[in-house]
């Protein structure tokens, strides 16, 4: 048995798999090509963070390739700031397919470590989580986007504590902390209901956007006048 059939042997085997994930592998078991093409490799993650199509395996954007990703973001984080518990992890996302789902799994995993997550209720651009992570001061932001990808991806993208997109050298760390979880489908987290009851998730909405849109006035070459006028 070659490598790849025996982690998607592990994936079918795995008895609480996603309902979803689980009738995709089934729709796929008889088309060795996509199977191979889905387990063969792990998800790469780049200097940015990573994306890729989604779907079931350890090659695609799933709930389970999220949670290693964030399991190895929170090691990365606890180890570098001291006061990253209660800093925390600001995350956006937009409307692709997953995007939201993403972000929760993203709260459950931080929520496990003990790390507070600030996630917008509604969908954002990527600006606005780059804005809200100097705004709230947290240790780290994460994009839930695929950017100008096609519409069957997804993605996931993490920026430092000054809200820029991480540092070859800051991805070089995470990475490595990823790379040190076995098994993506162990990844530990709290229920959602859990997270919120703790504190451990704060949703967030129109204080960080008006905010964020008063910031903007400022660098606006908009006239008063000109912006009295657009509020109408």
């Amino acid at each position: 048995m070659s490598n790849w059939q025996s982690v998607y042997e592990r994936w079918n085997a795995f008895e609480t798999l996603d309902s979803s994930l689980k009738k995709e592998l089934e729709r796929m078991r008889n088309n060795e090509k996509q199977l191979e093409d889905a387990f063969y490799t792990e998800l790469t993650f780049g200097t940015g963070g990573m994306r890729g199509v989604l779907g079931p395996g350890i090659n695609r954007m799933n709930v389970y390739t999220v949670r290693k990703a964030v399991c190895g973001l929170a090691n990365y984080l606890l180890s570098v700031h001291e006061d990253a518990k209660e800093r925390g992890v600001a995350v956006a996302y937009d409307s692709r397919y997953m995007s939201k789902e993403f972000a929760e799994e993203t709260a459950k995993v931080l929520g496990y470590f003990g790390i507070k997550s600030y996630v917008f209720e509604s969908l954002r651009p990527t600006p606005l989580l780059s804005y809200t992570v100097r705004h709230l001061k947290t240790t780290a932001g994460i994009m839930i986007t695929a950017s100008h990808n096609p519409p069957e991806y997804n993605g996931f993208k993490v920026y430092n504590e000054q809200g820029a997109q991480i540092t070859p050298e800051e991805a070089g760390v995470i990475i490595s902390e990823i790379g040190n979880i076995e098994n993506e489908l162990e990844v530990p987290y709290l229920e959602i209901e859990d997270v919120e009851q703790q504190g451990l998730l704060n949703w967030i909405g129109e204080e960080v956007d008006e905010a964020y849109l008063a910031e903007l006035l400022k660098i606006s070459k908009l006239t008063s006048e000109d912006q009295d006028r657009d509020k109408l």
